[in-house]
């Protein structure tokens, strides 16, 4: 299988490249190597320096020929916390990704493997044990600023429970970030009807492991963590500690993926389809920020702030199912292993 894999030089997508590579995959890599990504790091030798928004170009056109599947990691990523991020997230995520699928078709290329997200979900599912499930709006920030950071029912008040996610759930993105990455999957839907092609995206989880970038808009809560220890100071968790994520490994997505090429290139899954791509293990941030420290060996406990962002979402849990039933991906790094382990692993700088 020959795969073009574009973000390649990335965090995750260098991930992908030693997986297929490993597995005797072809892979042609491209990568723009953004500054706020990359900092001032050289590319990997072989990579095609190329800006996904002007894939119809020569140079792109000769790096689609001969390729079964492009796997698209490529994307601006962070939350996008200025009203002036907008037109950055719909150039190098929305119009990127309709050129490549133009692209695509030009070619005659028509299996895809597409980066999305959880953050597609906004809020996750919840029910009220009295009056079952609810669809919350975003929180009050009033109450958040009295130290009320629960999700409540609005017949009776209670907290509500958080549930598993699955992938027809409702999606109601709620950041610039979060609507190009649904912005994306609807381009690539609509590309899968047009063009007769195939497609899965796959709904990463909070993804962490070796080689995350450091200090950037790019690093995870986890490198944030991380970065705070070795700095000597306490990792700063917001609002209680208790909003409740999963996070999967870098290799696990990478193991994903490429189970996610084999099956769209030998038809072995709908011609379009999403999975969540998660451990199947929750943890909360304040058990994240806990592992990493106790991975490092120093005695900095996590400080529970009690700040907040107004668009943070309070619970986000995944369920695993349908990938394992489908893709059969069922992720091998446990949070609590893999968090302690990223204490210490490289990180890009």
């Amino acid at each position: 299988m020959k795969v073009l894999l574009t973000g390649s030089a990335g965090f995750i997508g260098s991930a992908i490249a030693r997986r297929l590579e490993g597995e005797g995959h072809e892979v042609v890599g491209v990568d723009l190597m953004l500054s706020s990504a990359h900092g001032s790091s050289e590319p990997p030798e072989g990579t095609l320096q190329l800006d996904v928004r002007d894939a119809g170009s020569d140079e792109w056109a000769e790096a689609l020929r001969g390729v079964d599947a492009v796997c698209h990691q490529a994307a601006l990523v962070g939350a996008g916390v200025r009203v002036a991020d907008l037109p950055d997230y719909a150039s190098q995520n929305d119009l990127g990704t309709a050129a490549l699928l133009a692209a695509m078709h030009e070619a005659g290329v028509d299996r895809l493997v597409l980066a999305s997200s959880m953050v597609v979900y906004g809020e996750g599912c919840y029910a009220c044990s009295e009056h079952g499930p609810q669809l919350p709006p975003p929180r009050p920030v009033a109450a958040m600023e009295a130290g009320d950071f629960e999700n409540r029912c609005p017949a009776c008040g209670q907290a509500l429970d958080w549930e598993l996610v699955p992938e027809d759930a409702r999606l109601d993105p709620r950041s610039s970030y979060a609507a190009s990455k649904l912005a994306q999957e609807h381009y690539a839907s609509s590309w899968v009807r047009q063009a007769g092609a195939a497609a899965i995206a796959l709904r990463y989880h909070n993804v962490y492991g070796p080689m995350m970038p450091r200090d950037t808009p790019y690093s995870g809560v986890a490198a944030m963590f991380r970065s705070s220890l070795e700095r000597g100071e306490a990792p700063q968790v917001y609002e209680d500690g208790a909003q409740v994520r999963d996070f999967v490994h870098v290799d696990d997505v990478a193991r994903a993926n490429v189970l996610a090429l084999e099956a769209v290139v030998a038809g072995g899954t709908p011609r379009w389809s999403a999975y969540n791509v998660c451990s199947g293990q929750p943890v909360t941030i304040l058990d994240v920020a806990t592992r990493v420290a106790e991975g490092t060996g120093c005695d900095i406990a996590p400080q529970v702030t009690g700040g907040f962002r107004p668009g943070d979402v309070r619970h986000v849990v995944a369920s695993p199912a349908l990938a394992a039933a489908e893709l059969g991906f069922t992720a091998s790094v446990s949070p609590e292993e893999g968090l302690r382990a990223f204490a210490t692993a490289p990180l890009r700088t």
